[in-house]
Parts: C-alpha cells; sequence; structure tokens
C-alpha cells in the first residue's frame, strides 16, 4: 500500500535525521532519539488499532468520542490540570505520558462531522442542517483550540471541517464567505496582539529581521543553502551547534535539507505528493458518504499539516509552531499519525469487500 511505504519511509528518516539533530543536546546524543522510538511504538499500536476496528459499529459512538474531545480540551485549559510551557496551555499529563489534547481533538471533529453529515447526506444543500449545524460543530473545536491559543492547529482545524463540508456537497454561496469571514477574524486577532503583529510583519522582512522575529526562519533558509544539492553529511550541519530553536520539531525539514541535499528534500515532497494522490484515488471506493468524508478528513490532517509546515521552513507561510508529520519530534503528533494511516490500511481492506453492495455502486456513481 503507498500510504503505509510513504509513512514508514518518512519515519525512518525522521529517526535517522532527529539523532543527527539532537546529537549536541544536553540530555544527551539519545534522549529524542528514545523518546521518537517509544513514540513510535505507540503509532504503530494506533494504526493497528484503527486498522481493525469496524467503523460502521464505532460510529454509533460518535458525539461520545466527540464529547470527550471537548471535555479534553476543557480540562486542557483549567489551571492546574492543563500543562502550561511558554504561555500555551495544550497538554494533558496520563502518567509518564504528556499528551496534546488538540491533535486527537482534530481527528474527534473528523468523525463527528463525517458521521453528522451521512446521517444529513440529503439536507446538505439546506443553509441550517446542511451548513449552519456542521459549522457549528467545526467551530466548537476550533474556537477551545484556539482558547490554549494555538492558532496554527485552529486554522488547519477550520480548514479540514470547511473542506470535509465541501466535498459532502455543502453550497459554495455558504462557504466562502464563512472563509472570508475566518480570514477576517484571524487578521483582527492577529492586528490586536502586538507580538503576533510583529512575527507576521517580520516574515516580509526575513532579512532585515534576522536577530528578532525570523531568527528561525532565517537559520532554516541558511540550512538550505549550505545543504546545497549534496548535503553536509549527516551529523556534519552546523544546526548540530544549536543556531535552529526547535531542530528537532517544527523545523527538522531544513536539518534534512542541510545535512542530506536537494534529493532527499525533494524526496520529502515526493512521499507527501505520493500519500496525496495514492490517498485520493483510494477516496473513489468509498461504499459510503461517511466512511468516504472520514478517509477524506484523514488525508488532510496528513497533507494541509505538511504543506503548512513545509511552508513554513521555506519562507512561503509566517512562522507557526507545527509539526511535519512523520518526520519531527513529538508523542502526540506521531501517535495521531498512525491512526491516520490505519484508517487507510482499514479502509483499503473492508471497501474491496463493499464493492459488490448495492449501496458501495450506488455511492461510487454519485462520485464518478
Amino acid at each position: 500500500m503507498v500510504i503505509l511505504v510513504c509513512a514508514v519511509a518518512l519515519t525512518i528518516l525522521g529517526l535517522t535525521i532527529l539523532f543527527s539533530a539532537s546529537a549536541s543536546y544536553r540530555q544527551g546524543p539519545y534522549y529524542y532519539l528514545n523518546k521518537q522510538f517509544i513514540g513510535v511504538g505507540f503509532a504503530v499500536a494506533g494504526c493497528l488499532l484503527a486498522g481493525l476496528l469496524d467503523f460502521e459499529y464505532v460510529r454509533r459512538y460518535a458525539w461520545f468520542v466527540g464529547g470527550a474531545a471537548v471535555v479534553a480540551l476543557l480540562l486542557v485549559l483549567v489551571p492546574h490540570v492543563g500543562i502550561a510551557v511558554k504561555g500555551s496551555r495544550r497538554w494533558l499529563g496520563i502518567g509518564f505520558l504528556r499528551l496534546q489534547v488538540s491533535e486527537f481533538a482534530k481527528l474527534a471533529m473528523v468523525f463527528c462531522l463525517a458521521h453528522y453529515l451521512a446521517l444529513n447526506q440529503t439536507r446538505i444543500g439546506e443553509f441550517r442542517r446542511g451548513f449552519v449545524y456542521p459549522l457549528g460543530i467545526i467551530g466548537v473545536f476550533a474556537g477551545l483550540i484556539l482558547l490554549e491559543p494555538d492558532f496554527g492547529t485552529a486554522a488547519l482545524t477550520v480548514a479540514v471541517g470547511l473542506s470535509l463540508l465541501f466535498l459532502a456537497g455543502a453550497r459554495w454561496r455558504y462557504i466562502v464567505p464563512t472563509l472570508l469571514a475566518v480570514g477576517g477574524l484571524f487578521a483582527v486577532m492577529v492586528a490586536l496582539n502586538p507580538n503576533r503583529a510583529r512575527r507576521f510583519t517580520a516574515f516580509l522582512d526575513v532579512e532585515g529581521n534576522k536577530m528578532g522575529g525570523t531568527y528561525q526562519l532565517y537559520q532554516a533558509l541558511a540550512s538550505f543553502a549550505a545543504g546545497g544539492a549534496e548535503g553536509a553529511g549527516l551529523g556534519q550541519g552546523r544546526q548540530q551547534l544549536n543556531f535552529l530553536p526547535e531542530a528537532h520539531t517544527d523545523f527538522i525539514f531544513a536539518v534534512v535539507a542541510e545535512e542530506l541535499g536537494l534529493v532527499f528534500t525533494m524526496g520529502v515532497v515526493v512521499l507527501f505528493a505520493a500519500i496525496f494522490i495514492a490517498g485520493w484515488v483510494h477516496l473513489r471506493r468509498a461504499p459510503n458518504l461517511f466512511q468516504y468524508l472520514l478517509a477524506a478528513g484523514a488525508l488532510l490532517l496528513i497533507c494541509l499539516q505538511a504543506i503548512i509546515n513545509l511552508g513554513v521552513v521555506t519562507g512561503l507561510f509566517p512562522t507557526k509552531g507545527m509539526s511535519l508529520p512523520f518526520l519531527s519530534a513529538g508523542l502526540s503528533n506521531l501517535i495521531l499519525m498512525g491512526l491516520l494511516v490505519g484508517i487507510f490500511i482499514n479502509t483499503q481492506r473492508n471497501w474491496g469487500r463493499a464493492m459488490i453492495s448495492g449501496e458501495g455502486r450506488k455511492f461510487r456513481e454519485v462520485l464518478s
């Protein structure tokens, strides 16, 4: 399966470059690598779990799953319950684990939205049932994530949600004004926060702000230049000296570029493109709207996050912390990626059986 092969290849590359990127850290060269191996173990378990589930059965508990995710997002905001790091409350401690709740809330939102739209597929063209109610589902999840605050994940949640509405058949005349309103809201929130406003304006002049708001981006672009076509070699990059903050998480793509060069850099892009193309082709075999939207949401959560991260690291988008799927260090996102790949393994196995069913044939005729 193309998606599984690409995911494994990206994960192996992530483990390799993560060891190289963290070689000079105070905690030791194996600190982040060991944590990532633990994350890979949980991701594999999540992948197997999602691959074995009966989605039509689990769908009965869609609102319970969504409600649990909302409660968890609320708990994150409670002092002494949610874990605060650098002014943001995004984590809950569970035993020795620290999980970023918003990562799993994105999947819960997709699950609830797919369930609701499938239940109301004959009324998707209506304003209230086909747009306002599902928009409320998106708004609850995105709004709570925004309170953490986490603008990047909130924006990704809205983008995935509205994309699912479009794929389900919601009308353009409802979606376009909503996109404009959301864009305006984000612009106002950036303008009202001096720190965010400085970061955004600094992005427009990377060279002029290289010692301030664009330091990370400037160092990332320098890594691309230093790596060139062939790369400096594993462990030979200057980011070993900790010039680039968060090199093991948000900016790991820059380390790939510096140490392994253009071939591996383009290889990462090609692998994500292959995931998108294979996923999009696979969607045409969906037996019903619920499973179609669930798989589409999984595909968008992987590919849109990758696009945002690659855009940030290469200077196309303003700097915003967001992991690169499968490569970046981070337990929660890695587990989420395992669950998403498991959804595709599950549907790959089960949709073939649904090809002969009347419902499956009818839905595929609609897609065609």
